[in-house]
């Protein structure tokens, strides 16, 4: 895994974790924008922060790995500076991307949940302006029985909190529901993942190495999970020029998470996942539309 998880409070304040809804096997977790000592919330800085983390997202470990040991011989920082105009150029500069939410899919799964993240679509674009057809990103966790947990990501960061859990739900589900064959949705990526696993950990390692390993019984122990995430516009964040107060904030996006929840549960039982494992990420935003041009904005591109 890769960061400083305490590097996510700077920006993001939890309000509840681990919310339960009766009959399902979800976990729900909510943080809304942290408040500054100007009582001002700093959309542009998360996006900020979420472009400092690009290289981690965007470039393969073992890429990283080359480049830091390259620097370290030749007493530089030419090779790892590459790889920041690298993962620039992979983002794509369509103005409707998701990929701000991929990001902060990726930053929660790593920092929050500690979930490694073992297969990245940036990468394997050959257009920076097409999005590859996957999952947002695949991530793992290893039993105590040596069971892989294989956690197939979703975001969506849309206007209406409905709108974005219906459809993150709805993208999920293949990836979760279908039985294994050649053409299941997840079978694209589950062979990348067999020539592109990006791994630090070796009990990772070898339990992926298992899993292909289509003679081993070990070939069957493995779960499939989801992580979601969606972000959406949010009333009780104050307009500019008007103080914020971090309590009233979390204090109200409490309340909300009661109606947030009922709505990810009608979904589960509509997409047939409520005996699915699902770590889902709220996040409600002063606006969505705004979290999008930040991002781009701070990643360097422009707005159609």
């Amino acid at each position: 895994m890769t960061g400083d998880p305490e590097a996510l409070d700077v920006h993001l304040t939890l309000v509840e974790r681990d919310v339960a809804i009766e009959g399902h096997a979800v976990k729900i977790h909510c943080h809304c924008l942290t408040v500054d000592g100007n009582g001002r919330v700093q959309p542009h800085r998360l996006a900020e922060f979420m472009r400092n983390a690009a290289v981690d997202y965007a470039i393969p470990r073992s890429k990283v790995a080359d480049a830091k040991a390259r620097d370290a011989k030749y007493n530089s920082t030419e090779a790892t500076a590459s790889l920041v105009e690298e993962a620039k150029r992979s983002f794509t500069d369509l103005a409707k991307t998701g990929e701000g939410g991929e990001m902060l899919l990726f930053l929660l799964a790593e920092r929050f949940l500690k979930l490694p993240h073992i297969l990245c679509k940036m990468h394997l674009k050959t257009d920076t302006r097409m999005h590859y057809h996957g999952a947002d990103g695949v991530y793992a966790g290893v039993t105590e029985n040596g069971t892989l947990k294989l956690y197939w990501g979703e975001s969506k960061v849309y206007k209406n909190a409905g709108t974005a859990i219906r459809d993150c739900l709805a993208s999920l589900a293949p990836f979760l529901l279908e039985s294994d064959h050649e053409g299941a949705e997840r079978e694209r990526d589950l062979i990348l993942l067999s020539d592109n696993a990006d791994l630090s950990r070796p009990e990772l390692t070898d339990a992926l190495k298992r899993y292909f390993d289509r003679s081993s019984v070990m070939s069957t122990r493995v779960q499939y999970c989801g992580v979601a995430l969606v972000g959406f516009d949010a009333p009780f964040y104050p307009e500019d020029g008007v103080k914020a107060v971090a309590e009233e904030i979390a204090e109200a996006s409490r309340q909300a998470l009661t109606e947030w929840s009922g709505k990810v549960g009608e979904r589960l039982a509509e997409e047939k996942l409520s005996g699915m494992e699902i770590e889902f990420l709220c996040i409600p935003l002063p606006s969505a539309d705004g979290f999008r041009s930040a991002f781009l904005k701070a990643i360097g591109v422009k707005e159609e």
